[in-house]
C-alpha cells in the first residue's frame, strides 16, 4: 500500500525524463514445487534535450522490475553533445562483442537504427542519425555500444578548447 501512495506522490511531481522499456528478460529457477520465475528489465531514460540513461532492474515481478531499471537509468544520466538535430561527427563505440558506428544525417532523415538503439537514440534528443551495428546484436551490449558512442562524441568548440586552436 505504501509503494503505489509513494509512486502517486512521484508522479504528482512533473518531471522531465520519459522512459522506454527496451526488453524483458525472464529467469527460470527450479524448485521443488516447480519452476520459480523472475524478470530482469532494461530501460532507457532521457529528456530528448541531450541527456539520456541506461539502467538494469531485477525482480520477481516485472512492474518492480521496469521500477529499479528507471532508478538506476536515472543515476546512470549522462550528457549528450549534439549540433542541431544531429550528432556533430561519425563515431564508433563497443562494449563487449558489440560495435556501433553512428553517422551524421542531413534534416529530414530520421533515426536509422534498429529495434534495441532507436529508443536510446530518440531519447537523446537525436532526431537525424545512421546507425550501424556490428558483431553481438544483444540489447545490453548493443546499447552500452550506443551509449560510450554518445559519450565520446566531441564539438568543434570543445576540441578547440583542448588544443588552444581558434576556430574561425
Amino acid at each position: 500500500m505504501a509503494l503505489q501512495e509513494q509512486r502517486v506522490a512521484s508522479e504528482g511531481i512533473e518531471s522531465p525524463l520519459e522512459e522506454s522499456v527496451v526488453q524483458i528478460y525472464r529467469c527460470a529457477k527450479v524448485v521443488k514445487g516447480g519452476r520459480r520465475f523472475s524478470f530482469a528489465a532494461l530501460v532507457v531514460v532521457g529528456d530528448r534535450n541531450g541527456h539520456v540513461g541506461l539502467g538494469y532492474g531485477k525482480a520477481n515481478e516485472v512492474p518492480l522490475a521496469v521500477d529499479k531499471g528507471i532508478a538506476d537509468a536515472k543515476k546512470n544520466l549522462v550528457s549528450v553533445n549534439r549540433k542541431g538535430t544531429t550528432i556533430p561527427h561519425q563515431i564508433s563505440g563497443r562494449f563487449g562483442a558489440s560495435q556501433v558506428v553512428l553517422v551524421p544525417a542531413s534534416d529530414g532523415t530520421g533515426v536509422i537504427a534498429g529495434k534495441k538503439l532507436r529508443p536510446l537514440l530518440q531519447l537523446a534528443g537525436i532526431q537525424n542519425v545512421l546507425s550501424k551495428a556490428y558483431g553481438s546484436t544483444s540489447p545490453k551490449n548493443l546499447l552500452k555500444a550506443g551509449l560510450a558512442a554518445l559519450q565520446s562524441l566531441r564539438t568543434a568548440e570543445s576540441v578547440s578548447r583542448l588544443r588552444g586552436v581558434k576556430i574561425e
